[in-house]
């Protein structure tokens, strides 16, 4: 029996294509910060903050796509795996916001000084 060497250079460049695109973006993003995104706010936080946070799960999704090969599995494996991470995610996100924005009112709000 006889195995055919495919070559994945093509793959492997679209890949580093795409990442480097995502990743440019939130740079040029993160040093111009536009006016119009980090003053306006959408759920307690600025549009610039949740364009991060979605290029960077966008960007997670696609590296367990590519790189752990779940593109060639069952879609249910897919959702399995991704899931539970979309999840956990989401619920740290929520948990970091709610607590960090309440250190923040504390300290505002209080007699309490900001001493870091």
């Amino acid at each position: 029996m006889s195995h055919e060497h495919v070559s994945n250079t093509k793959r492997i460049w679209t890949v580093f294509g795409i990442l480097s695109i995502i990743t440019i973006v939130e740079v040029i993003l993160g040093i111009i910060k536009p006016a119009s995104l980090h003053n306006n706010s959408l759920i307690g936080m600025n549009l610039l903050n949740w364009i991060f946070i979605i290029l960077t799960g966008v960007k997670a999704y696609y590296i367990v796509y590519a790189f752990m090969h779940m593109e060639g599995e069952k879609s249910s494996l897919r959702y399995a795996v991704i899931a539970p991470l979309i999840f956990l995610v989401a619920y740290l996100l929520f948990i970091l916001l709610v607590e960090g924005n309440y250190v923040f009112e504390v300290f505002k709000n209080s007699t309490i000084k900001w001493n870091f």
